[in-house]
């Protein structure tokens, strides 16, 4: 995404390319719930979708909140190194964090703030690391970077949660919910394009810019999204941590290479924070009973 944003040439419209993987992701999904009903697959969606419409309607709320987000993404990508915007965006973890206490009152155990504290104490320390690109790179605004980023974790924290509110009251499928989420987010996508783009999209057109990279990216950032879903629904907390600090490290290993990104030690040391706060707050203590004659010691 940082590549696209800042490489020369002409410059796709960002919102455009929201809506194109929307429209990715809602082939996709379909596709998968072809999968799950079979020759039945036509019916179930417009049973779910077209004569369940209130319920269709409650996905209203986080479709136009992920068109909101996704288009600060790529702000944030504009304006940030793709090392920082990797690092940042892990603030959505706190955001998440708060909004389940708000939303479903959960109560967090002490290890899970302890995580909370030391990951905003990293992404503060990679904030002001100084770690930056050089200086033939195009111009950026670092704190509409970190705003757009920030921004974009306070919507995936409040959208998420919500999101699961939903998939935990019904018993539809993961994949018929998105493709009910594709199908409100569409609309708001196309409304934002005219909004913030008509003028570009007068004289341009839907798909000035586009080439073989920005159809890899449209597909990517859609696939990206159904990926995390199966990685939530299948992997443990463990291996999602492993994922997440891995991609932190590749984001900083490409950004020296393909960017000339300079990493210091303050950088170095947040994103380490940022990485063990991810570990410690997806540890879960495990329980063992220690049964006597007349009582059982619970014991961490």
């Amino acid at each position: 995404m940082r590549y696209a944003r800042t490489r020369s040439g002409p410059m796709f419209l960002s919102s455009t390319a929201v809506v194109a993987s929307e429209l990715v992701k809602l082939v996709t999904c379909l596709f998968l719930v072809r999968a799950e009903h079979k020759d039945r697959w036509a019916s179930a969606v417009y049973k779910q979708v077209v004569q369940q419409l209130l319920d269709t309607l409650k996905v209203c709320v986080p479709s136009a909140v992920y068109i909101v987000q996704n288009n600060l993404l790529y702000v944030s990508a504009s304006h940030l190194d793709a090392a920082t915007y990797q690092v940042t965006y892990q603030l959505k973890i706190l955001t998440t964090a708060v909004f389940s206490v708000l939303m479903l009152k959960r109560s967090l155990t002490v290890h899970k703030w302890l995580a909370l504290v030391v990951l905003v104490a990293g992404v503060a320390l990679v904030q002001i690391s100084g770690s930056d690109s050089p200086h033939d790179a195009p111009p950026q605004n670092r704190l509409l970077g970190f705003s757009a980023a920030l921004g974009a974790c306070v919507l995936s924290g409040f959208a998420g949660v919500y999101f699961e509110m939903i998939l935990k009251g019904s018993d539809v499928s993961v994949w018929m919910r998105n493709v009910q989420l594709s199908l409100l987010s569409l609309p708001f996508g196309l409304l934002t394009c005219l909004l913030s783009d008509w003028h570009l999209l007068m004289t341009r057109g839907f798909f000035y810019g586009y080439d073989f990279f920005v159809v890899y990216l449209v597909i990517l950032q859609a696939t990206g999204g159904l990926l995390v879903a199966l990685v939530v629904k299948y992997a443990d907390n463990i291996l999602k941590g492993f994922a997440t600090s891995l991609a932190i490290v590749i984001s900083c290993v490409a950004s020296v290479y393909l960017f000339g990104f300079h990493i210091t030690f303050t950088f170095v040391f947040g994103a380490a924070c940022v990485m063990f706060s991810i570990f410690l707050y997806g540890y879960t203590p495990q329980v063992k009973k220690i049964s006597g004659k007349n009582e059982t010691l619970e014991a961490v």
